[in-house]
Parts: structure tokens; sequence; C-alpha cells
């Protein structure tokens, strides 16, 4: 993205805070008792799109592919996308709508038809 792209994005969604919450994510691999642990065997868990930006260079493609490795060990669907020209912005700068095309096309995929609501049918 442009740099004018990248200041705008930051006035407008930049928060100063703790970075406690990354350090424990980044971290839960290495400590058990972590509030960022995630039970990658449930079973209950429902299919899972993780997606990448090729030009992240806070969460690269090493850490989502090896997020990637150990949820697709829980049976259940597990894919992985790059998303090329991307950074870590790919949900919010002008890009935005090739994210989120490709994550409707997952949902759909794996989205079950509602059942028709009472008494909409006619008699």
């Amino acid at each position: 993205m442009s740099e004018d792209e990248a200041k705008q994005l930051y006035e407008t969604f930049a928060v100063p805070a703790s970075g406690l919450p990354l350090f424990q994510a980044a971290a839960a691999n290495l400590n058990p008792w972590t509030e960022a642990k995630v039970d990658t065997e449930n079973p209950d868990r429902g299919p899972l799109l993780l997606i990448s930006g090729e030009k992240d260079h806070t969460v690269p493609r090493a850490v989502t592919n090896a997020s990637y490795k150990r949820q697709q060990r829980n049976g259940n669907v597990t894919e992985i996308v790059e998303i090329p020209g991307h950074g870590h912005a790919l949900t919010i700068d002008s890009g935005w709508r090739d994210v989120a095309d490709t994550a409707l096309a997952f949902v759909q995929r794996f989205a079950r038809a509602q059942p028709a609501e009472a008494g909409s049918a006619s008699s």
C-alpha cells in the first residue's frame, strides 16, 4: 500500500495499548497455562480458514502456516490462503474486498441452508 494509505489507516485505527495480549498469543505454544491457549483438538470446531497477507511482516506466512499445521490435526476442515500483495492490514486497507470475497466463498462452501420459517409456506 502507499505511504499515504498507511498513514491514514494508522490515524484511523491505531489504538495505543498494552502489548500483553500479543506476547501471550506469541508465547502460547511455550506456556501451557496461557490465556491464549487454543484447544486444537476440539471436535465441535467448525471449518477454519486462516488468511495471511503475502507482505505481512507482523504475522508472516511462517506463523500462519504453523497455526495451520496445528489446526490441521483437528480432523475438521482447515484451509490456509495467502492474499497476494496484502500486508497486515489486509481487512481494512484498500484491497479489503479481495479478503472479504475469499472469506465469503469459504463460508458459502460450508454454510447450511437455513430451514424455512414456520408459517412462511403457503397453505
